[in-house]
Parts: C-alpha cells; sequence; structure tokens
C-alpha cells in the first residue's frame, strides 16, 4: 500500500510547500511588487478562497473521469499555475495565476485522500489518510523553510520554480506509481451538497473552518510576530507537523477522532496565546513552534476519519466538502488577519487567532457529543467511536 500511497503524499508535499510558503515570503514579495505585507499575505487567502470554491464545482465537472486521471489533470494545472506566477510581473496577474494553482490542488488534494481511503483496510485507513495528508506537514517542516530560505537569498520567484519542479516529481510519480481507481462519484453538482442536511457533517465542517481559521490567522502573518530568524521557526513548525500528523493517524485509530480534535484543539489555542512568550529567545520558540504543530496537525487525520465516518458510502463529496471548508478557514485567516495586523500589529493578530482557537474548541464541544449520537464504526473495531 505505501508504494502506491507515496506519489500521492509527494504531490501534497509540493501543494503545501507552493500554499505555506506565502507566509515566509511576505517581505520579497511585498517589495518587489511595490505593495504593502498585509496586501501580500492575500496572495494566500486568494488561493484559500478559490479552492474553496472550485472544489465541489470541478469535483462535479471531472465526475467521469477515472481518479487517476483526475490526479494527472490536478497536479498538471497546479504545476502550469506554479509556472505562470514565477513569470507574473504584476500584483494582479500573480493573483491569477494563483487562481489557476488552487484550481489544481483542489482536484489533487480531496482525490488523493478519497484514493487513499479506497485502497487502505478499515484497520489501517487513519495510518493511510496520514500518509497522503502528511506530504502536507512534511512540506512545512522541508519545503516552507527552503522556499523561505531561497526567497531571502535569491528572489521569491525561485521559490514558486521549486514548487513547480516538486510538482513535476509529484505528477510523474503518480503516473508511474498510482493505479487506475474508479470510486462512485455523482457528476450533479446539487448532490455534491446534500451531505450539509446532515448535522454531523456541518459539525465536521464547521470544526475545520474555525480549526484552520485559527491557526492560520498567527501563521499567515508569523513573520510580522516574530523579531527571531524565520526560517528556523517555521521548520520546527513544520517538523512538529510531521510528528503530529503521524501520531494523529496511529492515535486516532487506537482512540478515535474525537479525543484527538479536543485535546489538539485545547493544547493548541493555549500555544497561540503563548506567543509573546516564544518570542523572547530563539530556543523557547522552537520549543513552542515544534509543539504548536504537533498539536495542531494531530487533529487533521481525525478529522479525515471523523467524515469518512459520516459519509462511508460518498466518501469523495465528504473529503471535498472538507477540503473546502478548510481553505475556506484558510480565507478567513488571511483576511482577518490582514486586518488584525494593520489595525492593532501583532497584538492583533495573537488576540484574534487565540479567540478563533477558543470559538473551535467550544463549538467541537457543543456539537460533536451530539453529532456522534448514532453509532459509527471506528477503524479499530466494531464499537462507537468516541
Amino acid at each position: 500500500m505505501g508504494t502506491r500511497l507515496y506519489p500521492l503524499a509527494a504531490g501534497n508535499f509540493a501543494i503545501g510547500t507552493g500554499m505555506f510558503v506565502t507566509a515566509g515570503l511576505l517581505p520579497p514579495i511585498s517589495a518587489d511588487l511595490e505593495i504593502s505585507t498585509a496586501a501580500a499575505g492575500q496572495l494566500m487567502t486568494v488561493f484559500a478562497l478559490a479552492y474553496a470554491v472550485l472544489s465541489p464545482l470541478l469535483a462535479a465537472v471531472t465526475a467521469r473521469l477515472s481518479r487517476r486521471t483526475l490526479l494527472l489533470t490536478g497536479m498538471g494545472v497546479f504545476v502550469l499555475g506554479n509556472a505562470l506566477t514565477a513569470l507574473a510581473p504584476t500584483y494582479p496577474l500573480v493573483m491569477v495565476t494563483r487562481v489557476l494553482a488552487a484550481a489544481g490542488a483542489a482536484m489533487f488534494t480531496p482525490t488523493s485522500s478519497a484514493v487513499a481511503s479506497a485502497l487502505s483496510a478499515p484497520e489501517r485507513r487513519g495510518r493511510a489518510l496520514a500518509l497522503v495528508m502528511g506530504g502536507l506537514s512534511v512540506s512545512s517542516a522541508i519545503g516552507v523553510p527552503l522556499g523561505t530560505w531561497l526567497g531571502g537569498a535569491a528572489d521569491w520567484r525561485a521559490t514558486l520554480w521549486l514548487v513547480t519542479g516538486l510538482g513535476v516529481v509529484g505528477l510523474a510519480g503518480v503516473a508511474a506509481l498510482v493505479p487506475d481507481v474508479r470510486i462512485p462519484v455523482s457528476g450533479r453538482l446539487k448532490e455534491r451538497f446534500v451531505p450539509l442536511a446532515d448535522r454531523r457533517v456541518l459539525a465536521v465542517l464547521g470544526t475545520q473552518l474555525l480549526v484552520f481559521a485559527a491557526g492560520f490567522t498567527a501563521y499567515t502573518y508569523i513573520g510580522s510576530l516574530f523579531d527571531l530568524p524565520l526560517p528556523a521557526v517555521l521548520w520546527a513548525w513544520g517538523l512538529g507537523g510531521v510528528v503530529g500528523n503521524q501520531l494523529g493517524g496511529r492515535l486516532t485509530d487506537a482512540y478515535g477522532p474525537r479525543r484527538m480534535i479536543l485535546a489538539g484543539l485545547g493544547a493548541s489555542t493555549v500555544f497561540l496565546a503563548l506567543v509573546p512568550v516564544a518570542n523572547l529567545a530563539l530556543p523557547v520558540a522552537l520549543v513552542w513552534a515544534f509543539l504548536w504543530g504537533a498539536l495542531g496537525w494531530l487533529i487533521a487525520p481525525a478529522q479525515q476519519f471523523r467524515t469518512v465516518a459520516a459519509l462511508p458510502d460518498n466518501v469523495s463529496v465528504g473529503l471535498g466538502l472538507l477540503s473546502s471548508a478548510q481553505y475556506f478557514g484558510l480565507f478567513v485567516a488571511g483576511l482577518a488577519g490582514g486586518a488584525a495586523l494593520g489595525w492593532y500589529g501583532r497584538t492583533g493578530v495573537i488576540v484574534l487567532s487565540t479567540g478563533l482557537g477558543l470559538a473551535a474548541l467550544l463549538f467541537t464541544l457543543a456539537t460533536y457529543r451530539r453529532a456522534v449520537a448514532a453509532p459509527v464504526i471506528s477503524s479499530r473495531e466494531s464499537s462507537p467511536v468516541r
């Protein structure tokens, strides 16, 4: 199974690097395009909004394609979008190319999760999802710090060429190793929103939106929150994300998603409030960033498992909606974080991100118990997930 899943992880590694690295490139982007730091931060916001809106639309349009063909198409569009970003001379054109890159990501990432779920046995589903989505967390540990360093040492456009190359590697891996998987998917757009009538699904999506809004309000503008070497802080955060994602998959298989989500939410919210403490010294910042990354990424496999459990007969649609909610959260983070930074500086960003984290925790506490009241089979044994 691992051989077939690694190319999917590699594709998500390229996508994660292309999306997350923007946070480390805000100074060179703003200088080159002659825009403010907050305006540069909107590149991630536009990417996120385009992904969230296009994901269900493109899923409906491409429903008749085999999943392998869709993976190849999505990664090809992502590669093209990043190459055009590297060439775009003006801010408006850069924004347009980010929409194109987001369209490719919107086709690839949800499909990679659905394929991983289809290729894995139920008792290993949490680990399979963690492996494939681990590409995103590994990108934050390796791709983002490398891209941030490259953007500072050479040019931010060089970083986009790096992302383009990573996408080509992912494309080649999928073409060589991923089998042709056909998963029943409806081509009717209306049917893709039918799961929204289910309270369990709405609860999952609400948590996903708030989790990413909280974490990425701080992450998108992390360069404005720290007076310390940014690549080192990003590296520690990404390394923690790798550990948290892998542990999250195993712990979700062992104990169920609810405990992982609540534990990760509560602890990561506390860490958001501790940004001023982390900024006191580099060693403190590195420990803080590692733990924050681990706790935040602990939630990702649990949320995916929760979605599969809620929609076992409609996994592709469920994971697509989950991705849309995630990127709507990133959209909120980019807009709200930029406004908070402009009005109140770094203190405003910290307060906002912590408040959103607390809102995510309270929302999940209020909705998750009700959402799992009906029996749901876990991947560990035939008993209700708790």
